[in-house]
């Protein structure tokens, strides 16, 4: 794998440059009104971003490093402010029932200078209905980073709309199938379809279970998703229609195994995916092959990283890797990507409350089907002020 060619020289250039990341405890400014507390919150944050090699995003994209065999310009200098955010809260007793409502957005739209929504939900007696984190993920393998994609092989630490209903320390959620897991299909060459005839008739059906027993936290969730295409009405199509099923399995584990340190672990497997695993390699969860058949993709991921603290913050490391399984996929070529790899090391410190500081190096891999390989390092600071 491309991680056995550089990492002893990533690590040694990493503790060179330093790392650790503890954000700041959340904040906000809080008022009455009538009933309902109401909370402004936020952050201004500017990323300072050096890529030694490619060139790659306003936050790691894989899919920007270069392979072996490719010329391409290094040394990339980055300054940006995106990921700032300012949200609102919202908490109203109801009939027995405390009802919670949130709106918050970020500037990470189209990929970095537009607004856009990042959470918009109401939540009364369990019920809660609106965009916010997929029931995927339970928030307990990611070891912080600073970069803003962060650790990946596990479900995706992102948001969609839905339906959620939530006991204790289990939740169940109707989830849109369309935005995060994807229902678009590759085609087959040899297929004369419209790339429009994917869609999902049924919602995505997600349960989760999260738990603490001591300094041991875990995370046990699901996926069941309806995969298929229609041709109906397309003069011309080749194929008619089929429909897979898609699933998922992610586990995650957290243990603080003294006051300082804490490991952090997860993992994913599953067929037709798609987004839902975490930085995949393929976000289509399926294609149409030549006989007109539509099969889900097969995803399986990891990661492990641990946080030590240390002064006015913690070390962070942590190596993630997003896989799909392509081997006995004809319709794939060979530069078709199959494997990406991270390593972060970072420290994050807070000098005074609402502040933090960071700084960051990361090693990122990528694979083909064919075997092709490239790598890139990348060093980030940040500062980081809350309201």
């Amino acid at each position: 794998m491309t991680i056995q060619n550089r990492f002893k020289q990533t690590a040694i250039f990493s503790a060179s440059a330093l790392a650790l990341a503890v954000a700041s405890a959340s904040h906000a400014v809080d008022f009455e009104v009538g009933d309902t507390t109401a909370s402004v919150y936020g952050y201004a944050k500017l990323d300072m971003i050096y890529d030694v090699d490619d060139k790659l995003g306003n936050s790691l994209s894989h899919r920007n490093i270069s392979l072996d065999d490719e010329d391409a310009p290094d040394g990339h200098t980055d300054f940006h402010a995106y990921q700032s955010r300012i949200g609102f809260q919202t908490a109203t007793p109801v009939s027995g029932s405390e009802l919670k409502t949130q709106i918050e957005g970020d500037f990470y739209g189209s990929g970095g200078g537009e607004f856009r929504l990042r959470h918009a939900w109401g939540s009364w007696n369990g019920i809660l209905a609106g965009q916010t984190w997929t029931n995927l993920y339970g928030f307990v393998a990611g070891t912080p980073t600073i970069d803003f994609t962060g650790t990946h092989g596990t479900g995706n630490q992102a948001r969609q709309a839905q339906l959620r209903y939530t006991t204790g320390n289990f939740a169940v959620s109707l989830e849109d199938p369309d935005s995060l897991g994807g229902s678009e299909t590759t085609l087959q060459d040899a297929v004369q379809l419209d790339e429009d005839v994917a869609k999902s008739g049924l919602p995505d059906l997600i349960a989760r279970y999260t738990d603490t027993s001591g300094p041991f936290k875990y995370s046990a969730s699901g996926v069941l998703r309806q995969l298929e295409y229609d041709a109906a009405g397309q003069e011309g199509a080749t194929v008619d229609d089929d429909s897979t099923t898609g699933w998922g399995i992610s586990l995650e584990a957290a243990m603080d195994v003294t006051e300082a340190l804490t490991l952090r672990g997860g993992v994913i497997h599953g067929e037709g995916l798609g987004g839902y695993q975490n930085v995949s390699p393929q976000t289509s969860p399926a294609y149409v092959n030549a006989d007109g058949d539509l099969e889900a993709i097969e995803a399986t991921g990891g990661t492990f990283g641990a946080s030590l603290k240390a002064g006015p913050g913690a070390i962070n490391a942590a190596y993630s890797i997003s896989t799909v399984d392509l081997d006995d996929e004809e319709f794939y070529g060979d530069d078709a990507d199959d494997t990406f790899e991270t390593v972060h090391l970072n420290y994050i410190w807070s000098p005074a409350e609402r502040i933090s500081y960071g700084i960051e190096t990361s090693w990122v891999g990528r694979e083909t089907k064919g075997d092709g390989e490239g790598d890139a390092i990348r060093i980030q600071g940040m500062a980081m002020y809350s309201f």
